[in-house]
This record gives structure tokens, sequence and C-alpha cells, in this order.
């Protein structure tokens, strides 16, 4: 019998990574550079829905708001995904993506793109099959409406950190279920709510939260 919520959840946690598709080399020293290096990677569990995402929506073209060192794009390069188009502000991050993308053999599949992701994102044109959002929280909702009509019929917007991160957990669940105000000295907190209400309530998608990671956001684009 399994006793206490921190159990079950650091027992869920070991069951997704335990049905889940195993790191590759490369992959494996990603994941202990963000450990050594205490850097937020969307981990292994929620790397194999990223993968998972990329095969359904038979991605063409990703687009990442926020890349760190190429992790997340790993995952949607082994789903299949013909380009992904990675976005991070700080040059030497970018810089290590590529060696590790490149040792993997996956770098020609990739663009770098250096700078603010708002202002990436307004130089493609789209379509885009697949957004993963997952930058400053508090742009969570300006990232969305950047990519919204860009989005093939089909196409797949995620964003990280929706259960767990600089945004508090709590106060994003008071709002959802109740409409309590968000607070107002917090524009993590209120931008992760705010995206999650935008999202939930756009007409031409369909969402859901899935409990792996800290906490994906998929929203699907009805064809």
């Amino acid at each position: 019998m399994i006793d206490g919520d921190q159990t079950v959840d650091e027992s869920l946690v070991r069951f997704v990574r335990a049905t889940g598709p195993d790191h590759t080399d490369v992959q494996a020293e990603m994941a202990a550079h963000a450990e050594a290096e205490s850097f937020p990677n969307v981990g292994r569990g929620a790397g194999a829905v990223l993968q998972l995402l990329a095969r359904l929506a038979d991605a063409e073209t990703v687009f990442e708001f926020g890349s760190g060192f190429g992790y997340s794009a790993s995952w949607f390069l082994r789903g299949g995904a013909g380009r992904v188009v990675l976005t991070e502000f700080d040059e030497d991050e970018l810089a290590l993506g590529r060696e590790f993308l490149t040792d993997a053999g996956l770098a020609e599949r990739c663009v770098f793109e250096s700078g603010d992701a708002m202002e990436t994102v307004e130089r493609y044109g789209g379509p885009f099959d697949v957004v993963l959002v997952d930058h400053q929280k508090s742009r969570y909702p300006e990232a969305f409406e950047a990519v919204r009509r860009k989005l093939s019929p089909g196409g797949v917007i995620v964003a990280d950190n929706v259960t767990r991160g600089p945004a508090s957990f709590s106060a994003v669940l008071d709002h959802l279920e109740s409409g309590e105000p968000l607070p107002a000295d917090d524009d993590q907190t209120a931008g992760t709510a705010e995206y999650l209400d935008r999202v939930r309530t756009a007409d031409e998608f369909d969402t859901a939260v899935l409990p792996v990671g800290s906490g994906l956001s998929v929203s699907v684009k009805r064809r």
C-alpha cells in the first residue's frame, strides 16, 4: 500500500520513467549537465510526451519559446520533427545546445536563433505544427497570441511549468476553480493563469493539462 501524497507522487514519477523511452547517450549527457548546473529541463517524462506529440502531429516545423541547451528540441527531433527552431536569449546556452545536437547528429534539422523569442517569432510566418512555450511565464499569454494563427490545423501548443515552477500553483488553482484574484505583484503566476484561461476558452482549441514533469498544458487546434 502507498501511504501519503508525496509517496504517490514519487511512485508516479518512477512509473512514468520506467514505462517511457530511455535517454539517448547525448540526452543522458544533457541531463547530467542540467543536474550539475541545477538547470530546469523538462525531464525525461515530459520529454517523452514531446516526442509523442511531434509524432502524432506529423510535425514538419516545431517552434520553441525558450530552448536552453536543446534538451526539449532533442525530444521533438526523436519524434520525427523535420525542423526545430530553437530560441534562446543566453548565447552560451544556445552554443552548448548546438554542440549537443551536433554530437547527436541532429543539428542539420535545427535553426538556432539567439535573442528574444517574441521578436524571433515575428520573422516566421508558419505554419508551425508544434509550439513549445517555455520562456518567461509572464509572457506565456503573449506567446500564445503570437502563434495561434500560425499553427497548422491539428497542430499543438504545449506549455511547460503550469503545475510547478516559478508560478504559485495554489494561487493558479484557486483562480481557475473559484475565480480568486491573482497576486498583483507576481507576474509569473498571473502570466501562467492568464495563459491557461486563454487556451481553455479559445474556441479553436481543445486543451488538457498532463501532470508529468512540471505540468504540461497541451492545446490542439481543431481541424
